[in-house]
């Protein structure tokens, strides 16, 4: 399982093995988030940096699992793995392949 696919789990659910289908509504992405962040009681700035999206869900957010991402989302640029350039992208695709499978994300955020 991807990173892509841990990340869809940890805010839509469990995916129904045999269609491959999230069984939920769609879901307030943001929400979930803001609710993640709080719970950690840490500041963790999701809206804008991919490593703290990654930390409020749990998940292993070094540059092995963002590289992982950036694969799982079909990264094709040249930027250096782990630039800014390259981790504004992995955000910004992230947001744009949630609400593609069903997430409410902030208008804001896909770009």
């Amino acid at each position: 399982m991807g990173i892509f696919s841990s990340i869809k789990e940890k805010l839509f659910g469990k995916t129904d093995s045999a269609a491959q289908e999230v069984k939920a509504e769609p879901v307030d992405v943001a929400a979930i988030l803001d609710a993640a962040v709080k719970a950690k009681g840490q500041k963790l700035d999701w809206r804008k940096s991919i490593v703290d999206l990654m930390k409020a869900l749990d998940l292993d957010s070094s540059l092995a699992a963002r590289k992982e991402l950036a694969a799982d989302l079909k990264y094709s640029g040249s930027a250096a793995d782990g630039s800014a350039e390259k981790n504004i992208w992995l955000h910004k695709e992230l947001m744009k392949a949630l609400a593609e499978n069903g997430g409410i994300v902030p208008k804001e955020l896909i770009g």
